[in-house]
């Protein structure tokens, strides 16, 4: 099998060095629990507030509003499930979400909540006119991506915002794949909550945050402790928290060599692609999208056994969501999007990281268009 080149990173990225060394050295000295007041757990407590102090800068919130989770998707079950509390029973959310969001929807419509829809472009856009069409004194919670994780396309959310502050309505934001890739600020956002996870940008995988605008307080689903606010009891894993804080400085450093390098990479690869086996079709392109991100049909293709035959040439890439793999139904932003079902079952998601190379993005290519034009040539053949 050829070496394998990874195009995945939307489903999780590869920690970095300096983010692998920031957990070690965290679990040498302070291993301590950061609940108890001797003087290792007074250590302990001290980089884990560090490191509070360090990503709330760089999100732009306050430290305070700042609580740690195992990750998005406890953070946005906790969002959710916390603030489903009042008597307004309607929830708002764009077609397509991520699958811990639509899961955790369809719970909540169990326990009789409505769920009115806000529909997409062509670019997997807001259609302004779905605001409109919401009767705004039933709702009681609204969430949106702000980034889309297949495909990559960033969402306007100030009109979304300013509904919800009319009407006195908790916003979650979900920015697992925007937090670590372009500027994310809490404060601008004007959300009640917003969800990140470190695997996304070069951290440890098992850690995330949620941060809650003062003023909103959802209610906990766990018990047992004083910690994190009592929203998410349990001893603090200050391992993972200092890498999570490591991965998002490198970034925060970084942010504009990082950016520019992966929409250069981003765009090479789209437009060989294009040259070398189109015809193709960029899912989103014409909507602002991730610097990383290129979710791509293939017309006259299957995106299963593209999917399939691309894994034995080395290219790991995927379909879509990573919590929705092994499903047979077709994408839902993407259908959400109006796209034909020629282009829907034909797309696939390649997701850039920070240490992708150019020489990986060239070799992809050329073992791309090999096995499209080995998979074309047995569909001509039929």
């Amino acid at each position: 099998m050829p070496d394998p080149i990874y195009l995945d990173n939307n489903a999780t990225t590869r920690p970095l060095p300096e983010v692998i060394e920031t957990v070690a050295e965290a679990s040498r000295i302070a291993f301590a629990n950061p609940g108890s007041r001797h003087g290792l757990g007074r250590q302990a407590r001290q980089i884990l507030e560090d490191s509070r102090e360090s990503i709330a800068k760089i999100i732009d919130c306050d430290p305070s509003e700042l609580i740690f989770t195992s990750g998005g998707t406890e953070s946005i079950n906790l969002a959710l499930f916390g603030f489903a509390t009042g008597p307004r029973r309607k929830l708002v959310r764009p077609a397509g979400e991520h699958p811990a969001t639509v899961e955790a929807t369809e719970s909540l419509r169990q326990r009789g909540w409505g769920i009115a829809e806000i529909a997409l472009d062509g670019a997997g856009r807001f259609a302004p006119a779905s605001l409109d069409a919401i009767d705004w004194t039933q709702v009681g919670l609204a969430t949106s991506l702000l980034a889309h994780n297949e495909t990559g396309v960033i969402q306007d959310l100030a009109p979304l915002a300013a509904r919800c502050r009319e009407q006195r309505v908790p916003l979650h934001i979900d920015a697992l794949q925007a937090v670590g890739k372009m500027p994310v600020s809490f404060r601008e956002l004007g959300c009640a909550a917003l969800s990140f996870g470190a695997h996304k940008f070069h951290g440890p995988r098992g850690v995330g945050g949620l941060v809650i605008c003062r003023g909103w307080k959802p209610t906990p689903l766990q018990f047992g402790g004083f910690q994190e606010h009592e929203l998410r009891p349990g001893t603090e894993p200050v391992a993972l928290v200092a890498g999570m804080a490591k991965a998002l400085e490198l970034w925060s450093n970084e942010r504009d060599d990082r950016t520019a390098r992966m929409t250069s990479l981003r765009d090479r690869f789209e437009s060989s692609l294009a040259e070398k086996c189109g015809p193709i079709v960029i899912n989103g392109s014409e909507a602002n999208r991730l610097p990383n991100t290129s979710n791509i049909a293939f017309p006259g293709l299957d995106g299963e056994a593209l999917l399939v035959t691309l894994d034995l040439e080395g290219i790991a890439c995927s379909l879509g969501s990573a919590c929705k793999s092994g499903s047979v139904e077709p994408s839902p932003v993407l259908v959400a999007m109006g796209l034909t079902a020629d282009i829907y079952n034909a797309s696939v998601r390649f997701s850039l990281g920070a240490d992708t190379s150019e020489a990986e993005i060239d070799e992809a290519v050329s073992r791309i268009a090999g096995v499209v034009a080995s998979l074309r040539a047995v569909e001509a053949a039929v």
